[in-house]
């Protein structure tokens, strides 16, 4: 999976295309965000999801992927990472052991992929960067925010700097757990956020609302509960 960068990026840039709703800063046109197709068939089509239209399969989610009204689509390399860390978690004790795609527990990850399906329509436009609670199919509660972002930009072009989607695992800490509502997360601290961006949001299929986590993250936030 580590030798699919080049079609990861055309994949990637393909995305973009489908998905930014605004012009960049001069000309160009608005593109229509919307997909003729299923969010699963969206994934399906594009070499960036392939495996992770596998765990799909393997976890007998596809129905209730394109049942969710907002799907946090993982990458290939999100999966990628989960493997690594594994991998690493496992060598701790038994320096020859594998760990690979085929050694995953399908049915225990059930849950884990269920983390990232909302029945709520999700989109940037109506996250702040405060953040609000939304349960996930799996029964837990995520931070949505919308984040601003002064990267990649120029002082003097943009009237505002652009904001980023961000899906949010809030953990308890002994002393902190995690507050029934909104209100109570301004007690907690930095590391209880254990945040993930978007690299692009807003794809929407004839079943829902897409959004693709940016490629660093790791699938069920496994190697930040290691920190």
């Amino acid at each position: 999976m580590k030798n699919k960068l080049c079609l990861g990026i055309i994949a990637f840039v393909s995305i973009i295309l489908f998905s930014c709703k605004k012009e960049y800063t001069i000309g160009g046109s608005v593109h229509d965000p919307h997909v003729n197709m299923t969010t699963y068939d969206y994934l399906k089509t594009n070499p960036l999801f392939d495996t992770i239209v596998l765990l799909i399969d393997k976890t007998g989610l596809k129905e209730e992927v394109n049942a969710s009204g907002t799907f946090f689509a993982i990458t290939d390399y999100a999966l990628d990472n989960y493997i690594d860390v594994k991998r690493d978690v496992a060598r701790l004790t038994d320096p020859n052991v594998l760990y690979d795609y085929d050694s995953m527990d399908f049915k225990a990850l059930k849950d884990s992929l269920r983390a990232y399906m909302f029945k709520d329509k999700i989109t940037l436009d109506n996250a702040t960067k405060a953040g609000k609670f939304y349960t996930a199919n799996d029964g837990e509660k995520r931070l949505i925010q919308g984040i601003p972002s002064s990267d990649y930009t120029n002082n003097g072009v943009f009237t505002q700097y652009p904001v980023y989607l961000y899906l949010t695992k809030v953990i308890a800490k002994p002393g902190s757990p995690v507050p029934p509502d909104e209100s109570g997360l301004p007690n907690l601290t930095a590391d209880q956020f254990l945040q993930t961006s978007c690299q692009t949001t807003g794809i929407i299929t004839t079943t829902g609302i897409l959004h693709v986590l940016n490629n660093r993250h790791v699938f069920t936030y496994y190697a930040d509960l290691f920190n």
